[in-house]
């Protein structure tokens, strides 16, 4: 990959991923409230994924917490939690986001393909990034941070663009992008098999797809939630199927081995 870690941290800087998830003046009660029930609303699937109330009492390193959505649910749920994120404007905003919720966490800056030297000797129960490792430039090198840092019967928890998808797709066609901003430096996406080739020193428990976006950009920019026709007049159960079988995101849940 010809992209530098710089060239990613330079982007996630400019427009913190989410940051836009609300009108109302960034750092206030009201805007990360606003932000929480707009990213759950769009993505529903993540607090199942991630299961906060399932780590309460026990050591959890998101590598990623991008403006601290998961974070503060992860700390709210009672785990001993750690970020690592590459973006200093994103762990500004998750530091006034704990402050103003009175949550404890250790939220350090660094980068995943480091993070031995950041935390060298400490091991953690789950370690969980959604959307992240994607966009390092070498996810080999960063999936070999996470195994030293990982318990025996701890358990990762990851979330990777999916090759096979309805939005990969798209973007291979034209009608799209990865992100919502536009110019994203690094973006892999991976089929199950080649998943199963990254995680090298794990064994995978679970690898499903799910998460079509499908709204109308310029409404939803306004906070409104039309769906495009063809999703509109199709029925719920086979939206959820085509999710299923045709969804952007890939959660993987592996164990060390």
């Amino acid at each position: 990959m010809s992209q530098s870690i710089d060239a990613v941290r330079d982007y996630w800087n400019r427009r913190p991923c989410n940051i836009r998830h609300s009108p109302a003046e960034v750092g206030t009660k009201e805007y990360f409230d606003q932000v929480e029930t707009r990213k759950y609303f769009v993505e529903p699937h993540i607090p199942g994924f991630a299961g906060f109330p399932d780590w309460k009492g026990k050591r959890v390193l998101e590598i990623g917490c991008g403006i601290g959505t998961d974070a503060v649910n992860f700390v709210r749920n009672g785990a001993d939690y750690t970020a690592v994120e590459l973006s200093s404007e994103s762990l500004d905003i998750t530091r006034k986001r704990f402050e103003l919720f009175g949550l404890d966490g250790r939220l350090l800056e660094g980068n995943a393909e480091q993070l031995s030297e950041l935390l060298g000797g400490e091991t953690f129960d789950l370690i969980y990034s959604f959307g992240v490792l994607h966009h390092t430039p070498s996810p080999e090198r960063a999936i070999g941070e996470i195994r030293k840092l990982i318990k025996p019967d701890g358990e990762l928890r990851i979330m990777l663009y999916a090759r096979n998808s309805w939005k990969a797709a798209m973007i291979e066609e034209g009608l799209d992008q990865p992100e919502a901003q536009f110019g994203c430096p690094v973006a892999f996406t991976y089929t199950e098999q080649e998943v199963r080739d990254l995680l090298t020193g794990f064994e995978i428990v679970d690898c499903r797809q799910d998460h079509i976006f499908p709204y109308q950009i310029e409404p939803y920019k306004q906070y409104e939630y039309v769906r495009q026709p063809w999703f509109e007049s199709m029925p719920d159960e086979m939206f959820r199927a085509l999710e299923r079988q045709l969804g952007w995101h890939l959660l993987v849940t592996a164990r060390p081995v």
